[in-house]
């Protein structure tokens, strides 16, 4: 690269942020993943912002924009609305420069993002069922009292302070080749791919930045290919952190400028993404700070040298782990539900203990019953879930049942 067109953010700007950031935001760890390097082909790291403060990197960017009001804005007290990780970056920030902050949050949001901003002192307003109601509200607030608006992501304050983990991941990894950053509305890869193509540039080196969106809620490749940020429908994801339906205009920018490449990840590469950090790292992540190791694990990304993946955020409620444990299990072959008809007769489901005895699937939960759609008078329904131990063996219970005279049907 010889040449590089500034937009947002200068690299000396990005590190008079990293000197503010550093007040209240840890150096989180850089581990390495021999498992992921396996995967990738190359030396994979993980950057842990999910053992960030607040769970997540939302507070370099949050505290940085802060700091830069002055006294008489600080007294008219800031409101920002989240569903989560802005809400407890900006409570968090707040409390620490003395400012009252007044949080927006939707009504079904998760308990343990709620009581953290509330126990980091701001005053949180319930509004709506999806964000995009509090994000009103909080416009509409900030109007009627003069609160400043924090936004989370697209202001180039914010954009500084997301970036001060980019300068941190060439400290930890000098030889750092690529960079695999989540994207929600932006904040975060316009950030550190800014910082790190300037900072490459100034050292004349190279260094690769690969974004990753939820397919379901994905904004970037459609709004890159009309040149301009559009909006998105957002379909239903478990990676709700980065569920945002048009760019940030200032981010954008940015990213058509610096980011080298964007690849999508669908749910069930999410959901392996955290059963492999779960059990290979020991990092218990939210799905949307994962999406950048699913990337990895659905062979999205390729990469010939020292690769971070970002470990964005770890706030993630523990009945919604539950459920994307067992998702995760399903979709790496796992755990296995089949659905078989059966004669209504003595001796059937005995039958069926011992086929998945001899297949050695440990059977969790089964449902029999004789009310099923579809089913013959002579007929029962027999709903059975198993542990299996991987995609091979899976299959084989599946052929064991079929040798047998049966017709598993997986559900």
């Amino acid at each position: 690269m010889t040449n590089l067109s500034l937009v947002g953010p200068s690299l000396a700007e990005f590190e008079a942020a990293r000197a503010v950031v550093s007040q209240v935001a840890a150096v989180t760890p850089m581990e390495s993943s021999r498992y992921l390097s396996a995967v990738l082909g190359a030396e994979v790291h993980l950057k842990c912002e999910n053992l960030q403060r607040t769970g997540s990197y939302k507070i370099r960017g949050a505290y940085n924009r802060l700091s830069k009001l002055t006294d008489e804005e600080k007294e008219r007290g800031v409101v920002a609305a989240s569903a989560g990780n802005h809400a407890q970056g900006v409570a968090f920030a707040a409390r620490e420069l003395g400012i009252k902050a007044t949080i927006f949050m939707p009504v079904g949001v998760a308990l343990p993002k709620l009581q953290a901003t509330r126990d980091y002192g701001a005053h949180v307003i319930l509004r709506g069922s999806t964000v995009a109601e509090p994000l009103l509200a909080a416009a509409a607030y900030a109007a009627e009292t003069g609160a400043i608006l924090i936004p989370p992501f697209d202001h180039a304050d914010v954009i500084a302070g997301q970036g001060t983990l980019g300068l941190e991941i060439l400290d930890q990894v000098p030889d750092l080749h690529t960079v695999i950053v989540p994207i929600g509305g932006g904040g975060l890869i316009s950030g550190v791919a800014s910082a790190l193509k300037q900072k490459a540039l100034l050292d004349g080196r190279t260094i690769r930045i690969i974004g990753v969106q939820a397919a379901n809620a994905a904004a970037y490749p459609p709004s890159l290919e009309a040149g301009k940020a559009i909006e998105v429908p957002i379909l239903p994801t478990i990676a709700d952190g980065i569920a945002v339906a048009k760019p940030g205009l200032l981010n954008f920018e940015i990213i058509r400028d610096v980011v080298d490449e964007i690849v999508t990840v669908t749910e069930d590469d999410t959901a392996r993404a955290l059963l492999v950090l779960l059990e290979r790292a020991k990092l218990v992540v939210e799905p949307a700070g994962a999406v950048a190791v699913a990337a990895i694990l659905a062979g999205k990304v390729t990469a010939d040298g020292s690769t971070v993946a970002i470990l964005s955020g770890g706030n993630i409620d523990p009945l919604l782990m539950q459920r994307v444990i067992s998702h995760g299990l399903a979709a790496s072959g796992r755990y296995l539900t089949l659905r078989i008809m059966l004669p209504d007769r003595p001796g059937q489901l005995a039958r069926i203990s011992e086929l998945l005895a001899e297949a050695h699937a440990n059977v969790v939960e089964v449902l029999h019953t004789r009310h099923g759609v579809g089913l013959q008078i002579s007929e029962v329904e027999l709903n059975v879930s198993v542990e299996t131990r991987g995609p091979d063996h899976r299959q084989h219970v599946v052929d064991v049942l079929t040798s047998a005279g049966y017709d598993p049907q997986i559900d």
